[in-house]
Protein backbone atom coordinates (compact mmCIF):
# COMPACT_ATOMS: atom_id res chain seq x y z
CA UNK A 1 0.00 0.00 0.00
CA UNK A 2 2.77 2.46 0.96
CA UNK A 3 4.67 1.59 -2.22
CA UNK A 4 1.60 2.31 -4.33
CA UNK A 5 0.96 5.59 -2.52
CA UNK A 6 4.61 6.50 -3.07
CA UNK A 7 4.22 5.84 -6.80
CA UNK A 8 1.02 7.88 -6.77
CA UNK A 9 2.73 10.86 -5.17
CA UNK A 10 5.64 10.68 -7.63
CA UNK A 11 3.26 10.36 -10.59
CA UNK A 12 1.21 13.30 -9.32
CA UNK A 13 4.38 15.38 -9.04
CA UNK A 14 5.35 14.43 -12.61
CA UNK A 15 1.87 15.34 -13.84
CA UNK A 16 2.07 18.59 -11.89
CA UNK A 17 5.35 19.44 -13.63
CA UNK A 18 3.56 19.10 -16.98
CA UNK A 19 0.64 21.23 -15.79
CA UNK A 20 3.01 23.96 -14.54
CA UNK A 21 4.50 24.26 -18.03
CA UNK A 22 1.06 24.69 -19.59
CA UNK A 23 -1.14 26.31 -16.96
CA UNK A 24 -3.89 26.92 -19.54
CA UNK A 25 -4.73 23.20 -19.34
CA UNK A 26 -6.47 23.90 -16.02
CA UNK A 27 -9.10 25.77 -18.04
CA UNK A 28 -10.39 22.57 -19.65
CA UNK A 29 -11.83 21.05 -16.43
CA UNK A 30 -13.09 24.54 -15.52
CA UNK A 31 -14.92 24.90 -18.84
CA UNK A 32 -16.18 21.33 -18.47
CA UNK A 33 -17.62 22.05 -15.03
CA UNK A 34 -19.34 25.23 -16.22
CA UNK A 35 -20.74 23.50 -19.29
CA UNK A 36 -22.00 20.54 -17.21
CA UNK A 37 -23.75 22.98 -14.87
CA UNK A 38 -25.44 24.64 -17.84
CA UNK A 39 -26.51 21.23 -19.17
CA UNK A 40 -27.95 20.36 -15.76
CA UNK A 41 -29.89 23.61 -15.57
CA UNK A 42 -31.19 23.25 -19.14
CA UNK A 43 -32.63 19.83 -18.32
CA UNK A 44 -33.71 20.52 -14.74
CA UNK A 45 -35.71 23.66 -15.56
CA UNK A 46 -38.11 22.01 -18.08
CA UNK A 47 -38.39 18.97 -15.81
CA UNK A 48 -39.39 21.04 -12.79
CA UNK A 49 -41.55 23.57 -14.61
CA UNK A 50 -43.27 21.33 -17.17
CA UNK A 51 -42.84 17.61 -16.52
CA UNK A 52 -43.46 17.50 -12.76
CA UNK A 53 -46.67 19.62 -12.88
CA UNK A 54 -48.00 17.34 -15.63
CA UNK A 55 -47.40 14.33 -13.35
CA UNK A 56 -48.99 15.92 -10.30
CA UNK A 57 -51.04 13.37 -8.44
CA UNK A 58 -49.79 10.40 -10.49
CA UNK A 59 -46.17 9.99 -9.34
CA UNK A 60 -47.00 6.78 -7.52
CA UNK A 61 -48.58 5.09 -10.58
CA UNK A 62 -46.99 6.35 -13.78
CA UNK A 63 -48.22 5.02 -17.10
CA UNK A 64 -45.78 3.04 -19.30
CA UNK A 65 -45.64 6.02 -21.67
CA UNK A 66 -44.73 8.39 -18.83
CA UNK A 67 -42.04 6.03 -17.58
CA UNK A 68 -40.62 5.66 -21.09
CA UNK A 69 -40.53 9.42 -21.52
CA UNK A 70 -38.76 9.78 -18.17
CA UNK A 71 -36.04 7.28 -19.13
CA UNK A 72 -35.66 8.90 -22.56
CA UNK A 73 -35.30 12.31 -20.89
CA UNK A 74 -32.65 10.91 -18.54
CA UNK A 75 -30.80 9.33 -21.47
CA UNK A 76 -30.77 12.68 -23.28
CA UNK A 77 -29.31 14.33 -20.20
CA UNK A 78 -26.63 11.64 -19.91
CA UNK A 79 -25.72 12.06 -23.58
CA UNK A 80 -25.37 15.85 -23.34
CA UNK A 81 -23.39 15.58 -20.11
CA UNK A 82 -21.00 12.92 -21.41
CA UNK A 83 -20.54 14.84 -24.66
CA UNK A 84 -19.40 17.94 -22.76
CA UNK A 85 -17.12 15.97 -20.44
CA UNK A 86 -15.52 14.02 -23.28
CA UNK A 87 -15.07 17.14 -25.43
CA UNK A 88 -12.97 18.91 -22.81
CA UNK A 89 -11.16 15.72 -21.79
CA UNK A 90 -10.11 15.28 -25.41
CA UNK A 91 -8.86 18.86 -25.36
CA UNK A 92 -6.65 18.52 -22.29
CA UNK A 93 -5.33 15.08 -23.30
CA UNK A 94 -4.43 16.46 -26.74
CA UNK A 95 -2.46 19.26 -25.06
CA UNK A 96 -0.72 16.79 -22.73
CA UNK A 97 0.26 14.55 -25.64
CA UNK A 98 1.71 17.51 -27.55
CA UNK A 99 3.64 18.69 -24.48
CA UNK A 100 5.07 15.26 -23.71
CA UNK A 101 6.05 14.87 -27.35
CA UNK A 102 8.26 17.91 -26.89
CA UNK A 103 6.13 20.60 -28.54
CA UNK A 104 4.35 23.68 -27.20
CA UNK A 105 0.55 23.31 -26.92
CA UNK A 106 -1.90 26.15 -26.43
CA UNK A 107 -5.52 26.34 -25.37
CA UNK A 108 -6.41 26.49 -29.05
CA UNK A 109 -4.48 23.26 -29.66
CA UNK A 110 -6.83 21.35 -27.39
CA UNK A 111 -10.00 23.05 -28.63
CA UNK A 112 -9.11 22.40 -32.28
CA UNK A 113 -8.30 18.77 -31.51
CA UNK A 114 -11.68 18.30 -29.82
CA UNK A 115 -13.58 20.11 -32.58
CA UNK A 116 -12.01 17.89 -35.26
CA UNK A 117 -13.24 14.84 -33.36
CA UNK A 118 -16.82 15.91 -32.72
CA UNK A 119 -18.20 12.81 -34.47
CA UNK A 120 -15.99 10.51 -32.36
CA UNK A 121 -16.91 12.39 -29.19
CA UNK A 122 -20.61 12.11 -30.02
CA UNK A 123 -20.21 8.38 -30.62
CA UNK A 124 -18.47 7.86 -27.30
CA UNK A 125 -21.06 10.01 -25.51
CA UNK A 126 -23.74 7.74 -26.97
CA UNK A 127 -21.98 4.63 -25.64
CA UNK A 128 -21.39 6.23 -22.23
CA UNK A 129 -24.99 7.41 -21.97
CA UNK A 130 -26.25 3.91 -22.80
CA UNK A 131 -24.06 2.36 -20.12
CA UNK A 132 -25.06 5.06 -17.64
CA UNK A 133 -28.75 4.43 -18.28
CA UNK A 134 -28.30 0.66 -17.90
CA UNK A 135 -26.54 1.18 -14.57
CA UNK A 136 -29.38 3.44 -13.45
CA UNK A 137 -31.91 0.79 -14.45
CA UNK A 138 -30.00 -1.82 -12.44
CA UNK A 139 -29.85 0.54 -9.46
CA UNK A 140 -33.60 1.22 -9.59
CA UNK A 141 -34.55 -2.44 -10.11
CA UNK A 142 -33.54 -3.53 -6.61
CA UNK A 143 -33.37 -1.11 -3.69
CA UNK A 144 -31.36 -3.61 -1.65
CA UNK A 145 -28.72 -4.83 -4.10
CA UNK A 146 -29.13 -2.62 -7.16
CA UNK A 147 -26.95 0.24 -5.89
CA UNK A 148 -24.16 -2.16 -4.88
CA UNK A 149 -24.20 -3.99 -8.22
CA UNK A 150 -24.38 -0.74 -10.19
CA UNK A 151 -21.47 0.65 -8.16
CA UNK A 152 -19.29 -2.40 -8.85
CA UNK A 153 -20.13 -2.38 -12.57
CA UNK A 154 -19.55 1.38 -12.73
CA UNK A 155 -16.09 1.03 -11.18
CA UNK A 156 -15.24 -1.77 -13.62
CA UNK A 157 -16.42 0.39 -16.53
CA UNK A 158 -14.18 3.26 -15.38
CA UNK A 159 -11.15 0.97 -15.42
CA UNK A 160 -12.05 -0.56 -18.79
CA UNK A 161 -12.43 2.88 -20.40
CA UNK A 162 -9.41 4.50 -18.74
CA UNK A 163 -7.49 4.98 -22.02
CA UNK A 164 -10.41 5.58 -24.38
CA UNK A 165 -9.86 9.36 -24.60
CA UNK A 166 -6.13 9.09 -25.47
CA UNK A 167 -7.05 6.53 -28.15
CA UNK A 168 -9.64 8.95 -29.55
CA UNK A 169 -7.03 11.72 -29.58
CA UNK A 170 -4.04 9.89 -31.06
CA UNK A 171 -5.59 7.15 -33.19
CA UNK A 172 -8.89 8.78 -34.19
CA UNK A 173 -10.73 5.51 -33.65
CA UNK A 174 -14.48 5.18 -33.27
CA UNK A 175 -16.04 4.46 -29.87
CA UNK A 176 -16.17 0.66 -30.25
CA UNK A 177 -12.60 0.37 -31.54
CA UNK A 178 -11.39 2.82 -28.88
CA UNK A 179 -13.01 0.68 -26.18
CA UNK A 180 -11.39 -2.47 -27.62
CA UNK A 181 -7.99 -0.75 -27.65
CA UNK A 182 -8.46 0.44 -24.06
CA UNK A 183 -9.30 -3.12 -23.01
CA UNK A 184 -6.19 -4.43 -24.78
CA UNK A 185 -3.98 -1.89 -23.01
CA UNK A 186 -5.71 -2.71 -19.72
CA UNK A 187 -3.79 -6.01 -19.62
CA UNK A 188 -0.53 -4.06 -19.45
CA UNK A 189 -1.57 -1.26 -17.16
CA UNK A 190 -4.34 -2.46 -14.84
CA UNK A 191 -2.26 -1.91 -11.69
CA UNK A 192 -1.23 1.56 -12.74
CA UNK A 193 -4.80 2.43 -13.69
CA UNK A 194 -5.94 1.41 -10.21
CA UNK A 195 -3.34 3.80 -8.81
CA UNK A 196 -4.72 6.59 -10.96
CA UNK A 197 -8.39 5.88 -10.22
CA UNK A 198 -8.09 5.13 -6.51
CA UNK A 199 -4.95 6.65 -5.04
CA UNK A 200 -5.30 9.98 -6.86
CA UNK A 201 -8.75 10.35 -5.36
CA UNK A 202 -7.58 9.25 -1.92
CA UNK A 203 -4.78 11.82 -1.79
CA UNK A 204 -7.06 14.64 -2.89
CA UNK A 205 -9.69 13.63 -0.33
CA UNK A 206 -6.99 13.93 2.34
CA UNK A 207 -6.03 17.33 0.97
CA UNK A 208 -9.68 18.41 1.14
CA UNK A 209 -10.21 17.37 4.77
CA UNK A 210 -8.86 20.64 6.22
CA UNK A 211 -11.35 22.56 4.08
CA UNK A 212 -14.27 20.65 5.57
CA UNK A 213 -12.99 21.45 9.06
CA UNK A 214 -12.77 25.11 8.04
CA UNK A 215 -16.37 24.95 6.74
CA UNK A 216 -17.50 23.68 10.13
CA UNK A 217 -15.57 26.50 11.80
CA UNK A 218 -17.16 29.05 9.45
CA UNK A 219 -20.63 27.85 10.42
CA UNK A 220 -19.69 28.35 14.07
CA UNK A 221 -18.41 31.87 13.32
CA UNK A 222 -21.64 32.81 11.53
CA UNK A 223 -23.78 31.64 14.45
CA UNK A 224 -21.64 32.68 17.41
CA UNK A 225 -19.39 35.53 16.29
CA UNK A 226 -19.34 37.45 13.01
CA UNK A 227 -21.59 36.47 10.14
CA UNK A 228 -19.40 38.42 7.70
CA UNK A 229 -16.20 36.74 8.87
CA UNK A 230 -17.85 33.32 8.84
CA UNK A 231 -19.17 33.82 5.31
CA UNK A 232 -15.73 34.96 4.13
CA UNK A 233 -14.07 31.87 5.61
CA UNK A 234 -16.77 29.68 4.04
CA UNK A 235 -16.23 31.19 0.58
CA UNK A 236 -12.46 30.70 0.84
CA UNK A 237 -12.92 27.04 1.84
CA UNK A 238 -15.24 26.41 -1.11
CA UNK A 239 -12.78 28.08 -3.50
CA UNK A 240 -10.03 25.85 -2.12
CA UNK A 241 -12.15 22.70 -2.70
CA UNK A 242 -13.05 23.77 -6.24
CA UNK A 243 -9.40 24.55 -7.03
CA UNK A 244 -8.34 21.10 -5.79
CA UNK A 245 -11.06 19.45 -7.89
CA UNK A 246 -9.85 21.27 -11.02
CA UNK A 247 -6.23 20.33 -10.35
CA UNK A 248 -7.13 16.70 -9.70
CA UNK A 249 -9.05 16.48 -12.97
CA UNK A 250 -6.20 18.05 -14.94
CA UNK A 251 -3.52 15.84 -13.36
CA UNK A 252 -5.60 12.72 -13.98
CA UNK A 253 -5.93 13.57 -17.70
CA UNK A 254 -2.19 14.20 -17.98
CA UNK A 255 -1.56 10.85 -16.30
CA UNK A 256 -3.86 9.13 -18.80
CA UNK A 257 -1.92 10.64 -21.70
CA UNK A 258 1.43 9.60 -20.21
CA UNK A 259 0.33 6.00 -19.61
CA UNK A 260 -1.04 5.72 -23.14
CA UNK A 261 2.12 7.13 -24.73
CA UNK A 262 4.29 4.72 -22.75
CA UNK A 263 2.23 1.64 -23.62
CA UNK A 264 2.32 2.60 -27.31
CA UNK A 265 6.09 2.62 -27.38
CA UNK A 266 6.38 6.41 -27.38
CA UNK A 267 8.65 6.39 -24.34
CA UNK A 268 11.54 7.76 -26.36
CA UNK A 269 9.58 10.96 -27.01
CA UNK A 270 7.81 11.26 -23.65
CA UNK A 271 9.41 14.52 -22.57
CA UNK A 272 8.46 16.21 -19.29
CA UNK A 273 7.37 12.90 -17.75
CA UNK A 274 9.86 10.43 -16.19
CA UNK A 275 9.60 7.25 -18.25
CA UNK A 276 11.28 5.17 -15.54
CA UNK A 277 8.50 6.11 -13.14
CA UNK A 278 5.84 4.73 -15.49
CA UNK A 279 7.90 1.63 -16.29
CA UNK A 280 8.47 0.84 -12.61
CA UNK A 281 4.82 1.50 -11.70
CA UNK A 282 3.53 -0.75 -14.49
CA UNK A 283 6.08 -3.46 -13.67
CA UNK A 284 5.44 -3.47 -9.93
CA UNK A 285 1.64 -3.31 -10.26
CA UNK A 286 1.02 -5.21 -13.50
Amino acid sequence: MFTKLSYTWDIMQASWSVLKRDKAMILFPLFSGIACLLVLLSFAAPFILVYLPALKGSLGHLTPQQRLFGWAYLFSFYFANYFVITFFNVGIVACAVVRMAGDEPTLGTGLRAATRRLHLIAGWALVSATVGLLLKLIESYSKKFGRIIAGILGAAWSIMTFLVVPVLVVENKGPVDALKESLTLLKKTWGTQLIGNFSFGLIFVLLMLPAFLVIGFSVYLMSAASATLGLTVLVLAIIYILALALIQSALHSIFQAAVYMYTQGMSDVTHAFPVKLLRDAIYDNG
